[in-house]
C-alpha cells in the first residue's frame, strides 16, 4: 500500500474526519485532502506525529501495509474500534465511575449516545469534538491581555489627570506637568506590554493551528451571550457612575479638572475592559471565521514565501505604471502649464499651480486598480 493509501486507511479506522485529523497535526484541511489524492508529502515531522497518533512504524506507514504490520512486531497495534484512544479512554471511564460531578466538564461524552448504553456500545459511539488545541484557553488569555492593556493606557491618563488640575484632591496632591507625563508614559508601556506579546501570541496560535473544530455547544454560547450581556450592562453602570461623579464635581463643588475627571477617567477604563473582554470571549466562539482567517493567512504565508503570486506582480505593476504616468503629467503641469494669475495667492487654483493634483489622483487610481485585481484574486483563489 502507498502512504495514501495507509493515511487513509488509519483515518478511517479512527473515524477521523479530514477536519479533525488536520487539528490533531496542525495543519489545514486541504493539506490532509492532498496528501490523500497524492499530490503533495507531508513533512517529516507530521509523518513522526502521525506515526505516534496512530500507533504504528514510519516504516509502515511510508512503505508497507498498516494492515499487516511488518515492522516493530511489539509496536501498538492501529485501533480498530472507531474513536481515538484518548475519547476510548475517557469514555470507558465515565461508563465505570459515572458522569462528572463537575458543571464544567459535564457534558456528554458521545454524540446521541443515551446513557444507558454499555461500556461496550458507547465505545464505540463516535466522540464529540474536543478542545484538543487549548483553544478556549487561548481565547481567554487573549481577551484578557487585550482587555487589560487598553483599559492600562486610559488608567495612564486618569491618575496622569490628578496632577494636571485644579481639583487635586484637597491639595495632597501638587501640580506638575512632569509627573502627568510619566503616569501617562506609565500606562502606555503597560498597555503596549500586554497588547504587543498578546497579539504575536495569537498570530503564532493561529500558524500553530490553522484549523480549529468546532467544540462549543449550544449551551456554550448561550453561557457566553449572557456573560456578553452582563459585561456590557456593567461597562455601561461604570461609564455613567464616572459622569455622575464629574458632574457633581462640577455642579456641587465646583471642581472641573483633577479627581472627577479622574474618576470618570478610571470609570471609563474598568467599562472598556468588560466591552472588550467578554466581546472577545463571545466574538471568538465563531469557531468557521476563525477557520477562514487562519487559512487566508496561512495562504498569504505561502504567496510570500514564493515570492508573491501573479496578482501580486500584477498589482504592483499596474500601480507603478500609474504611479509614473502621474509623476511626468505633474512635471510637465508645473514646467509647461499656463501662467499664475494674479499675485500668487490663488496659485493653487490655474496654470502650473495644479501640478501637484496628479500624485492624489495617481494615488486614487491605484486604489481602485487594487481593489479590481483583489477581487478577480478571490474568484480565483475561490475556484481552485
Amino acid at each position: 500500500m502507498s502512504f495514501r493509501d495507509n493515511l487513509q486507511y488509519l483515518r478511517a479506522q479512527r473515524n477521523f474526519t479530514q477536519e479533525r485529523l488536520a487539528m490533531l497535526l496542525g495543519v489545514s484541511r486541504q493539506a490532509i485532502s492532498k496528501w490523500e489524492s497524492g499530490k503533495a508529502y507531508p513533512e517529516m515531522d507530521k509523518l513522526l506525529m502521525m506515526c505516534d497518533l496512530f500507533g504504528c512504524t514510519l516504516d509502515d506507514l511510508v512503505l508497507g501495509d498498516v494492515r499487516v504490520p511488518r515492522s516493530g512486531a511489539d509496536a501498538e497495534p492501529a485501533r480498530t474500534d472507531g474513536v481515538a484512544s484518548t475519547s476510548t479512554g475517557i469514555m470507558a471511564a465515565d461508563a465505570v465511575t459515572g458522569p462528572s460531578n463537575d458543571p464544567a466538564t459535564d457534558r456528554p461524552s458521545v454524540l446521541g449516545a443515551p446513557t444507558n448504553l454499555s461500556a461496550g456500545q458507547r465505545a464505540i459511539a463516535v466522540a464529540l469534538p474536543e478542545d484538543l488545541a487549548g483553544y478556549d484557553a487561548h481565547v481567554n488569555s487573549f481577551a484578557w491581555k487585550i482587555a487589560a492593556g487598553v483599559a492600562a493606557i486610559i488608567a495612564g491618563v486618569a491618575i496622569g489627570v490628578l496632577f494636571d488640575g485644579k481639583g487635586t484632591v484637597s491639595g495632597l496632591l501638587v501640580r506638575s506637568e512632569f509627573l502627568t507625563f510619566v503616569c501617562t508614559m506609565i500606562g502606555v508601556i503597560v498597555g503596549l506590554a500586554l497588547l504587543i506579546p498578546a497579539g504575536m501570541a495569537h498570530a503564532e496560535f493561529m500558524r500553530r493551528h490553522p484549523f480549529i473544530e468546532d467544540f462549543y455547544t449550544d449551551d456554550d454560547r448561550s453561557r457566553r451571550a449572557k456573560e456578553l450581556a452582563v459585561g456590557v450592562v456593567a461597562g455601561i453602570g461604570l461609564i455613567l457612575i464616572g459622569v455622575s461623579v464629574t458632574v457633581y464635581g462640577e455642579e456641587v463643588l465646583g471642581i472641573e479638572e483633577g479627581w472627577p475627571a479622574s474618576v470618570m477617567l478610571l470609570c471609563v477604563a474598568a467599562g472598556v475592559f468588560c466591552f472588550i473582554y467578554f466581546g472577545i470571549r463571545y466574538g471568538m466562539m465563531n469557531i468557521d471565521a476563525y477557520n477562514h482567517e487562519a487559512e487566508s493567512d496561512r495562504k498569504e504565508r505561502e504567496r510570500e514565501a514564493q515570492g508573491g503570486d501573479l496578482y501580486d506582480k500584477v498589482t504592483g505593476l499596474v500601480c507603478g505604471i500609474i504611479m509614473l504616468i502621474a509623476t511626468v503629467v505633474g512635471l510637465w503641469v508645473l514646467f509647461a502649464g499656463g501662467p499664475i494669475d494674479g499675485d500668487g495667492g490663488e496659485r493653487w487654483m490655474s496654470g502650473n499651480g495644479l501640478f501637484w493634483l496628479a500624485w492624489p489622483i495617481g494615488g486614487i487610481l491605484c486604489g481602485v486598480a487594487t481593489c479590481i485585481i483583489q477581487i478577480f484574486r478571490s474568484f480565483h483563489d475561490h475556484e481552485r
